[in-house]
């Protein structure tokens, strides 16, 4: 009998080895991996789920808001965590479905002395029934906790994405902006010369370039402002799509298509596309799930098992044997009321998430409103004074315009070019800030790739 315990402990410790996991070191990397040029990063989008091959974004052209989010979503450094952060979420399924790993007991006595004839030996094994009875509950809870951390880092690449496009759009139209100052700034500057020509041979006083040095510094300011604007801009996008600081390329003309005329249809149904949203149902299904094991778990810890023995006078004996907890003073009273308050509290917050998003939706629609008809005003404002300033120039060419006026016209035309800028910026920022809140313009499944360094 001694030979059988030892080879069956022996056994039990082989079996114990063999199902370790074993250790494998993952070295940090050593340097940062920023691209130098949009052309070294990642441009590749991975096929859709229903079928089809795999699309690559031309970064030789000039690349849209919406291929900017896009390739921020492939790149951005944020987003490399994605892999980890899922994997930990799989973890706790694994960990749901396994069960305590049953209980063996051996003893052995030797016999010291009086009328005994034999060693004694005891042997028994026991396993946890009460796990049982939670263990459909606990992995429906996994289950639909991974489904939420999935959703929830869609909605991280959306974001990611949203703030791509909307670096973009305000790169675009500040850049806009931004040439049309130099532009007048060059002609004033030009102006100015040619007056102060003038004052210096005494053909005109200061009175004359007083107000084209004052146009001129104004310029200057506003064309300082506006690089130091496009060079933050410029480093945030960059950050954005994992490249330096000082990398370059051109953004096409923002062509972001006005809302749907069914928008109450749509505002109904957001709940079934917005990531978050669906990520605050999934949260609640794990949470529901968590009740329920809580409840369960109010079932005493009980052990059931069997046991065989022999004596010193080698009476044999064998039977079950029954282990469990009386539960007078604990039953998961402090789980259960735990539970139930997540529940509540999940329950709160995505009723207060979807009155928030209505809410936003609303409000964006109605501005992208009031943008576009201003957008309609200002253009032809614009083609207005644009055409009293040339008439001007020519006058003032001809010596029929003194600098002042000039000044005048050429300023009111310069006002009206950048207030249709700002009318077009905010009105593309609003429908985009739309289409996110309303669930669409975006990928409905991860396309961030994995990190395959390990």
């Amino acid at each position: 009998m001694r030979k059988l315990l030892f080879r069956a402990s022996t056994w039990a410790c082989v079996l114990l080895v063999a199902g370790c996991a074993s250790y494998q070191p993952l070295p940090l990397p050593e340097r940062a991996k920023l691209a130098g040029h949009v052309t070294d990063i990642q441009r590749v989008l991975p096929a859709p789920a229903s079928g089809g091959a795999s699309t690559v974004i031309d970064v030789d052209k000039p690349l849209t808001p919406e291929e900017v989010g896009l390739l921020a979503i492939l790149n951005a450094p944020e987003l490399q965590s994605e892999r980890g952060e899922f994997d930990l979420a799989q973890a706790r399924i694994v960990q749901s479905a396994l069960l305590p790993n049953p209980s063996v007991s051996l003893g052995y006595a030797a016999v010291l002395g009086g009328p005994a004839t034999a060693a004694a030996y005891i042997a028994s094994l026991a396993q946890d029934i009460a796990s049982l009875v939670t263990y459909r509950s606990r992995e429906a809870a996994a289950k639909a906790h991974v489904a939420q951390v999935n959703a929830g880092l869609l909605w991280k690449e959306w974001q990611v994405a949203q703030k791509a496009r909307l670096l973009a759009v305000g790169l675009y139209w500040n850049g806009r902006a931004l040439r049309a100052n130099q532009a007048q700034l060059a002609l004033i500057a030009h102006t100015a010369a040619q007056v102060q020509y003038a004052v210096d041979r005494g053909d005109a006083s200061l009175a004359n370039l007083t107000p084209l040095l004052a146009s001129k510094a104004s310029l200057e300011q506003s064309v300082a402002t506006l690089e130091l604007r496009q060079a933050k801009d410029w480093g945030d996008l960059n950050g954005l799509l994992g490249l330096k600081p000082d990398a370059r390329f051109v953004i096409a003309s923002p062509s972001v298509a006005a809302p749907p005329p069914d928008l109450r249809t749509l505002i109904a149904s957001t709940a079934n596309r917005r990531p978050d949203l669906v990520a605050l149902q999934l949260g609640y299904q794990s949470a529901d799930e968590s009740v329920r094991t809580a409840i369960l778990g109010q079932f005493p810890a009980f052990a059931l098992g069997g046991s065989w023995g022999s004596d010193t006078t080698q009476v044999r004996s064998a039977g079950p044997t029954v282990t469990f907890d009386l539960p007078i003073f604990k039953r998961n009273q402090g789980g259960i009321a735990q539970a139930r308050a997540t529940r509540l509290l999940l329950h709160e917050q995505y009723q207060s998430r979807l009155d928030t998003t209505e809410s936003t939706i609303l409000a964006l629609h109605s501005r992208s409103q009031y943008l576009a008809s201003h957008v309609e005003v200002a253009q032809n404002e614009v083609q207005v004074a644009e055409a009293q300033a040339k008439a001007a120039r020519a006058a003032f060419r001809a010596g029929n315009l003194d600098e002042r006026s000039l000044n005048d016209y050429e300023s009111t035309a310069l006002a009206r070019r950048l207030a249709i800028f700002d009318f077009s910026r905010g009105l593309d920022e609003a429908r985009i800030g739309l289409q996110l809140e309303l669930g669409l313009g975006l990928p409905q499944t991860r396309i961030a790739p994995l990190d395959t360094s390990e």
